[in-house]
């Protein structure tokens, strides 16, 4: 059966998603159109060129997560040089060898820009911190910018929703009125963009499934709030999951895969080999428990 797909971000616990791809497939479940966000808009533009659940766990395992921490010169003379860039550059690490291995291993399935995948069946979620609105890559390119999507590289807009704040760089795009706008990662908006194939109350041509990193019960664990770090946050948690917490409890959550993977952080690129297998165990055995009650 064909299903369209939305993918939660959630940085390094996306490797929780190679178990559920594994599930998906081996339930004969095939997927046309995909979104995502973070982890989740590498995993869907990886699906939208074409790559199986098994070569992308190859990928997965052969990728060295510390090769993309990359600093500058000036970092790697004097260390404690990149709170400087932190402070002028808004990120530690510059987020090109990530881009690059993004460029790369989607150009082995021919797929450089939008114009190489099928319209609509690749959607990436970014957020706009200059204009201060959620950006849909390719819908809006025209419309915001005036960019031509055809033309727009695919790891280019990945990067982009994948550069969690203060640790990747910012992205720059430049608008219609010549004004740079600082692009960072969509989970800041919408960290689960399960709305992003909504066809206005027409009949779907297909089931959407969505796949979330980390339980739906998160949404309700009250936070304990004692100093300014730990109101910070929350600030920023509930600008993640406040949106896509308000459509989640408005919409039919028998759709929804909820992999947990809580005690895992969402940045740490010196994550351990074992850490790595139980998350797509956990991945897997979700899906697994999903799809065998699953009833579309």
């Amino acid at each position: 059966m064909k299903i369209d797909a939305v993918f939660s971000g959630g940085g390094i616990k996306g490797f929780a998603y190679i178990g559920a791809l594994q599930s998906i497939s081996e339930n004969d479940l095939e997927m046309e159109r995909v979104a995502g966000t973070s982890a989740g808009a590498i995993i869907a533009s990886f699906l939208a060129a074409d790559y199986t659940w098994d070569e992308i766990r190859d990928l997965f395992e052969e990728m060295d997560l510390k090769h993309f921490l990359d600093t500058s010169t000036l970092n790697r003379i004097i260390p404690f040089s990149k709170w400087l860039f932190l402070y002028f550059q808004l990120g530690l690490y510059k987020g090109d060898k990530f881009e690059n291995w993004l460029y790369n291993t989607l150009a082995k399935k021919g797929i450089i820009s939008f114009k190489d995948i099928k319209k609509g069946y690749l959607k990436v979620v970014v957020s706009d911190l200059s204009l201060g609105k959620l950006v849909v890559i390719p819908d809006d390119l025209e419309r915001v910018y005036g960019i031509d999507s055809a033309y727009f590289p695919v790891s280019r807009a990945v990067r982009m929703s994948a550069g969690f704040p203060y640790f990747f760089m910012p992205k720059k795009l430049l608008g219609r009125s010549n004004h740079k706008s600082l692009i960072v990662d969509g989970g800041l908006l919408s960290n689960f963009p399960l709305w992003v194939f909504n066809n206005g109350g027409k009949l779907r041509k297909r089931p959407i499934l969505g796949i979330k990193l980390t339980g739906f019960q998160e949404q309700y664990q009250a936070r304990e709030i004692k100093n300014a770090f730990q109101m910070f946050h929350a600030l920023f948690s509930t600008m993640m999951q406040a949106h896509d917490a308000r459509y989640i409890s408005k919409s039919q959550t028998n759709n929804i895969i909820f992999i947990p993977s809580e005690n895992v952080d969402t940045i740490n690129f010196k994550i351990t080999d074992l850490v790595k297998k139980e998350l797509i165990q956990t991945g897997k055995h979700s899906t697994d428990l999903f799809l065998k009650y699953w009833s579309t």
